[in-house]
Parts: structure tokens; sequence; C-alpha cells
């Protein structure tokens, strides 16, 4: 990053930002930063340290044969340097997050409070039972309401996220039809409408994938669905509320047929929170669903983790779940790690992961679930879909949304880009929220709507945010649509311009090289 006599960073704009510059790239408290590379060098190191002792390797062949190359700063320097970067990213704390399909909703404090209390945040995996009964209690706990909020028949705690609990929910199916003497079974049914994640699951775990079309109205085809059933269906990986932010109203009539033909209905429970309180998935008939904790109950979501996906599971296929499991003996809590012949989970299929779960998301679910109440629960989703229905209702005169017929929405409306100018697309509009300050919509998904810009307002959203998102999605769909070409080079007031997504995607520059003389790079 280079700056020149003037102060003009080239990255940093043009006329349409502001005219003014500064000598040293900040904007008053927007302050520029550079790389970590940039700012250290490799020559020194951040304390004095003495010289280190010649001594013999015991590496052998493994000891680098050439610098790290990392640069040495002292500790305010490093300390300076992340928190400014902090200060160019957005988060839930800062404003509306209106990702779709990821529930990106406010985490209530209390529920941080209760995992940082000790004895839950400094537990090890590898502690006697005896010592962390407590700990076992909450897992327990938290299970019999994940268990009575779906009426299914037992949950398995330990997947750790929502595609692992995919993962964990068929290879119960898998078990399950190996045990009937039917592996034959090897194809899963996935509508279009489904989280991009299940035929993914589905393949990884042996079966093969066939898709099921979509009706006009963004719903799975059902008479379509029915058709394709037969001895080889293994089952059928349903998302609902699907991706198109729709309730599936034939659930039940499809899991009776699936059943009728010998499979088994996994349901992707991604989108619980549009539902939680008011739709039990056992009721529809289904056999296997995980619960993203970190989506419907609060718990941190984003940044690679931590995750939790709990999977319930119907009667059918509790005797398959995975080890180990939380049981209650005799007044105390064990964990049960091993199959018992006429036992629950006699036939599990075995262990999704080395220790049971994450303790820190259980604890702030449960915290969650017991602050909010049946009635709470339920209010969580009816204001969740008010909020939706309110965006869908309030754009779709100026986007176009293309199952906005179809009746109201779930959690999150979709629009797309049909109606902008020509050589405007979703990115477009896209890039134009950076500069009002909000992170995008999801973009591009799901893939059945062409130019897709997904939008869940989640629950936690006051009328008052709403309206400044709905008249920020507004100005710049309108700009889209009479064609501004300054829409085209947004975002103008980000810390970065427009990258070439495709490139840096195809082509990424993973490795940092010394820059050009600054007078070279300011040319």
């Amino acid at each position: 990053m280079s700056v020149n006599q003037s102060g003009w960073r080239p990255e940093m704009g043009d006329a349409t930002t502001n005219a003014r510059t500064t000598f040293t790239g900040n904007r008053a408290l927007m302050l520029e930063e550079a790389l970590i590379f940039e700012i250290g060098s490799t020559e020194t190191t951040g304390v004095d340290i003495d010289e280190v002792p010649t001594v013999a390797s015991r590496l052998g062949n493994h000891a680098r044969t050439s610098p790290i190359g990392l640069p040495g700063l002292s500790e305010p320097e490093a300390v300076r340097h992340y928190t400014r970067l902090s200060r160019q990213n957005y988060a839930i704390d800062l404003g509306l997050f209106p990702l779709g399909s990821c529930t990106m909703k406010h985490n209530p404090r209390l529920n941080e409070r209760m995992a940082r209390l000790p004895g839950f945040a400094d537990l090890h995996p590898l502690g006697p039972i005896d010592t962390v009964q407590g700990a076992l209690e909450v897992i327990h706990q938290l299970a019999h309401w994940l268990v009575t909020l779906t009426n299914m028949d037992s949950v398995a705690m330990s997947p750790k996220a929502g595609a692992h609990g995919e993962l964990c929910g068929i290879l119960a199916i898998k078990a399950a039809l190996e045990k009937r003497g039917e592996g034959h079974r090897k194809i899963i049914l996935v509508p279009e409408s489904a989280h991009g994640t299940n035929p993914a699951t589905a393949a990884f775990a042996g079966f093969k994938v066939e898709d099921i079309p979509a009706t006009p109205d963004g719903r799975v085809d059902t008479q379509a669905l029915k058709d394709r059933l037969g001895p080889d269906v293994a089952g059928v990986m349903i998302t609902n509320p699907n991706t198109c932010g729709l309730f599936e109203r034939d659930l039940k009539d499809i899991s009776d047929a699936v059943h009728a033909a010998g499979g088994y209905v996994y349901c992707d429970g991604a989108n619980f929170n549009a539902i939680v309180g008011r739709v039990r998935p056992g009721d529809l008939g289904v056999d296997a669903m995980h619960i993203n904790l970190h989506k419907t109950f609060s718990t941190p979501h984003g940044g690679g983790g931590p995750g939790s996906g709990p999977v319930v599971f119907s009667k059918a296929l509790t005797p398959f779940a995975p080890l180990p499991f939380v049981e209650q003996q005799d007044g105390k809590f064990v964990l049960v790690e091993e199959e018992t012949a006429g036992e629950h989970h006699a036939d599990s299929f075995g262990r999704m992961v080395a220790f049971h779960g994450q303790m820190g998301m259980f604890t702030r679910a449960l915290s969650y679930i017991l602050s909010h109440g049946a009635d709470g629960l339920k209010q969580v989703s009816e204001d969740a879909v008010l909020n939706a229905n309110y965006v869908l209702r309030s754009l779709d005169d100026t986007l176009d949304a293309p199952f906005g017929q179809s009746g109201p929405c779930m959690h999150e409306a979709l629009f797309s880009d049909a109606n902008l100018a020509d050589g405007f697309s979703t990115l477009d509009v896209a890039k134009g929220l950076i500069d009002e300050g909000y992170h995008p919509m999801t973009v591009y998904f799901p893939l059945v709507v062409h130019g897709a810009m997904l939008v869940e307002p989640t629950e936690t959203e006051s009328k008052a945010a709403l309206d400044q998102f709905i008249g920020a999605l507004r100005s710049v769909a309108e700009r889209a649509k009479a064609g501004d070409q300054d829409l085209k080079s947004a975002p103008h007031f980000a810390p970065r311009r427009r990258l070439d997504e495709t490139l840096a995607a195809r082509k990424p520059v993973l490795a940092w090289k010394d820059a050009l003389p600054t007078a070279e790079a300011a040319e």
C-alpha cells in the first residue's frame, strides 16, 4: 500500500467519495491500515531476546532451510494492527445482518455469561464423569427440550454443525437399511429447493443423488417425487422451510409416501428458527433432522465456528443413532460410549467425533430456551416470519419477487435481478449496499432463481431498523433500474474497492511478496 506526497491512495476512492484527502489515508476514526508485513520487519522481533546458542539439530531433514519470513512487531503494534482491522469488519453488533439462510440474529449476552461460568468454560473432555455431573445434566436437559420441541424420539448431541448433522442422519438411515437387508437402496432424492449441502452429504455417504424439480410456486413437485419412489430409493432429503423461504405444505403427504415405499425422510432443520414453537417436525413424519443451535438458539454464528448441530431421530432410527449419549442412571448422569444389546442405540453406527460436542453451545442454547419459555419461542418464529414478510411486501414493488404471489414467505424474503436495467446485476446491488453501511444479503442463492437476493431479517430487528434497511435497498435497486453507472464501480466508501472476484477465487494470491518501491507504486 503506497502513499504519494499528496496523500492520495488510488484504492481509497475517486470524485464520488470526497474530494478532500489526508496525508495518512485515514478518514477521521476510519483508520487506514497496511499489511502486517509492511508494518514490521523480518529482521527484528518485538522483544529483546538473547542470541540462541548453536546446538545440534534434532530435526534431520525436517529442519527449516530458509527464514520463516514473519514480521517482528512490538505488542502495541500488534494490538493496534488487529484492532484497526476489526474496525473494518461488519458484525451483528453494528447493524442488521441481512444474510439469507444464515439466521444472523442478536446473541443475548445472558447466554454468553452462562457459558463463561466456572465449571462450564474450563471443562476438559477427559474429565472424570463424577466431576462433570452439572455439565452432563445441561446436555441431558437440552436434549429433552430439543426432543420436546420437535416431537421426535431421541437426539444425538455430538454433531458439530449443520452438514455434520446431515451426515449423522444419513449414516443412521444407511445403518437402518443395512439392518433390514436393504443395502441395495442407493438413491437419495433431493428437491431443487433443498440446501446445497444436502446432495454433497448424500454423495459423501455413498449414495447416488437424483434431483426432484420445483413447482412454479417454489415448492417440491410432490407428484414428481412420488413417481420416482421405488425399491432403489433410500430416502429423501428435504429442507423445510426451504431455501426459497417457503413452507413445504405437502411434507406430511411426502413422508407418508416415502415410508410406504420403504424409505426414510431426512429434514434439513437449518431453518428451524422460522417454525420453532409452532411446528413439530415429528408430526410431519420426519425421521431425522439436524438443528443448528448456532442459528435457532442464538449461539455465535459465523467465523468458522464454533457450531453445534444436534440431530433428532424418530423411533425407527433411534437404535442407529451415534455414540456417545448422556443417560441418567440411579440418580447420576453417565456418558454411554458402548453399544449394549437390547438397550437404547443397540445398533449404533458408531461415533461422529472423538468427544461429545460443543459444551459452550449447549450452555448457550439451554439458556436461550429457558429464558424464552414456550411462549417466547413461539414468538421468536412469529416475529421472524412477520419481519420477513414486511421486507418482502415493502420491496416487491421495486425488486422482482419470483415467488411473491405464492402467499406469505417464512423467515426470508427472496428477490431477483430480473427487472434491473440492462448490464446491471445482483452483484451491483450487493456492492451498493456496502456503501449504505450494510453487509450484503445472500446473493445468487438459491440456485433455482437467477440473480437471487435472499434476505433474512430475523426476529431481533425493530421496525425502525427494518425501515432503514428497506430504504437503503430500495434506493440502490432504483439506481440499478435507472442505469446509474456509478453503481457499477461500488463500493466507493469501503476501505477497499471492488475486486475481480472471479479472478480472486481462481487465482488467489496466497503469499505476500515485497511491494514495489514507493515511487514506482505511486505512479
